[in-house]
C-alpha cells in the first residue's frame, strides 16, 4: 500500500497518509461502508448522482461538526440529483446517535470504521491515528473526480465555496 508523508499535519505534526492520490480527472474508487443501521453501503449505489464526499476526521469535533452542519444545510438546496456523503471513521452508532442529536438530516453519514475501504482507496487514511483526514471529492454523474481537496492541517476547513461551485456548476449541465 502506498504511503505518503508531509502533506498532512494534526496539531502540527505531519501525519502519513495511506493509499495513492485521487486528484481532479481521476475515476473516482469504489469503496464500501457502513450506514447507521449497520448495513453495508456500496458507491456504486450513488453512480446515477454527482456526489459531494465531506471526510471529517470525527464528528465529535468542532470543525467536523462545523463541516457536516454546513453540508447539511446546503444539501437541502441542492437538486435531487447531488448527493452529499459525510464519511468518518465513527462507529455508526456514534454517527447515529450525533445526527439525531444534531438535527442531520439531509447528508448521508457513512463509516469507514470496518475495512477503511474509502480511507485507502482516496488516500486519505491516517497510519498513525486510523482516522481519515479532513478532505472533500466531487463526482460528476459518469464517475469523474472534478473537485479533490486534502485539508493541510486537519484542524482547519476545507475551501467550502469551490467544492460547492464545482456541485452547482455539475448540476446545472
Amino acid at each position: 500500500m502506498t504511503e505518503r508523508k508531509g502533506l498532512v499535519t494534526m496539531g502540527g505534526s505531519p501525519v502519513t497518509l495511506v493509499g495513492g492520490e485521487v486528484k481532479t480527472g481521476d475515476s473516482a474508487p469504489g469503496f464500501a461502508v457502513v450506514g447507521n443501521d449497520l448495513s453495508e453501503v456500496d458507491s456504486s449505489e450513488f453512480e446515477e448522482k454527482i456526489r459531494l464526499i465531506s471526510v471529517v476526521t470525527s464528528l465529535d469535533t468542532s470543525v467536523c461538526d462545523l463541516q457536516t452542519h454546513r453540508f447539511n444545510d446546503e444539501a437541502a438546496k441542492m437538486s435531487p440529483n447531488v448527493v452529499i456523503l459525510t464519511i468518518s471513521m465513527d462507529l455508526p452508532f456514534a454517527q447515529k446517535r450525533w445526527c439525531g442529536a444534531a438535527g442531520i438530516d439531509k447528508v448521508k453519514v457513512l463509516s469507514d470504521h470496518k475495512n477503511a475501504s474509502f480511507g485507502t482507496a482516496y488516500g486519505v487514511l491516517m497510519k498513525e491515528s486510523r482516522l481519515l483526514a479532513r478532505s472533500i471529492f466531487v463526482v460528476d454523474k459518469q464517475g469523474t473526480v472534478r473537485y479533490s481537496e486534502i485539508v493541510k492541517e486537519i484542524g482547519d476547513h476545507p475551501n467550502y465555496e469551490a467544492a460547492l461551485k464545482v456541485v452547482k456548476e455539475l448540476a446545472n449541465l
